[in-house]
């Protein structure tokens, strides 16, 4: 697999792949300590990260989120850095500590609505997680993190895309780690195309994490799966996740009592169409419909 780290803002190295048809990225901050935010997905540590790191000894991991693509290489991250803190927010940590428990309550659910994965995609979900690895530190957002004297970091609740998301922020260069936390509308492929559908399990919390990372005014914007989103561009990305949230509560409204299959057919034509996963629009519409006070109907 190819990769490349580079330096995006000063202490802060992310480290780029390709995981299937998107962008991939994490991040290490570093200065008289050393932080990483994400492991990927199995094999992305020996393949990506450890090369990228190139002997740093890492003190913290910080998943962000209870997702494969963010916490599945932790095993083998912990293995190789076995005095690292492993740190999670604790609304994520029981997804991100059993693989049997994510599988069942956040990939598995769908089955029940007629829209769950084919059996490719879900066989890849279970391969792309290692062993079970013990989170150490539960957070719950607002900790400051002193990497050295010239980098303290603040965990950032973002909540939405999961109940525990986290980011990391850098006050002194106004660049916001994010990850998944807001997704404008729609994850891109490596030529820019959108193919995914943004999950949300809670708009409200999603809409106020888009509102938090506004007040913050960042110059910076790192996430997971797009190119660094800087200047007037973060403003149009902020914006557009909102205006994506907005979208799926006018399509529930308009949606009448219709089962969540039927709604997903009727959205992803509205708001995509999604070529990858779109099932994962129905967790969006779920979270909308909850919101709404209405059922979710099979």
């Amino acid at each position: 697999m190819s990769w490349n780290a580079r330096q995006v803002a000063p202490g802060i190295v992310r480290v780029e792949s390709i995981l299937g048809p998107r962008p991939f990225s994490q991040y290490l901050l570093r200065d008289e300590r050393a932080l990483l935010v994400d492991t990927g997905v199995k094999e992305t540590p020996a393949e990506v990260i450890l090369p990228a790191l190139e002997g740093v000894e890492l003190d913290f991991v910080l998943v962000s989120h209870a997702d494969v693509d963010h916490f599945g290489g932790n095993a083998a991250v912990r293995a190789a850095a076995p005095r690292a803190l492993f740190c999670a927010h604790a609304a994520d940590v029981a997804w991100i500590e059993s693989r049997e428990l994510i599988l069942r309550e956040r990939y598995g659910w769908y089955d029940a609505y007629g829209i769950g994965y084919d059996a490719e995609t879900f066989a890849w979900l279970r391969d792309a997680m290692g062993p079970d690895a013990p989170i150490d530190l539960q957070l719950q957002g607002g900790e400051v993190l002193r990497l050295g004297p010239h980098l303290s970091v603040q965990v950032l609740h973002l909540p939405g895309h999961s109940l525990g998301h986290l980011g990391v922020w850098d006050p002194a260069s106004h660049t916001a780690v994010i990850q998944d936390a807001v997704m404008g509308r729609g994850l891109r492929d490596t030529e820019g195309n959108v193919i995914h559908p943004p999950p949300y399990v809670d708009l409200a919390c999603a809409e106020a994490s888009v509102r938090l990372l506004q007040s913050l005014h960042p110059q910076r914007l790192l996430t997971a799966h797009y190119p660094v989103i800087e200047g007037d561009e973060v403003t149009a990305f902020l914006r557009e996740s909102l205006e994506f949230i907005e979208g799926v509560r006018r399509v529930v409204a308009a949606g009448g009592d219709l089962p969540l299959r039927e709604l997903l057919v009727r959205a992803d034509a509205e708001l995509g169409p999604f070529t990858s996963m779109p099932n994962e629009l129905g967790a969006t519409l779920r979270a909308a419909l909850e919101e709404a006070g209405r059922e979710v109907r099979a």
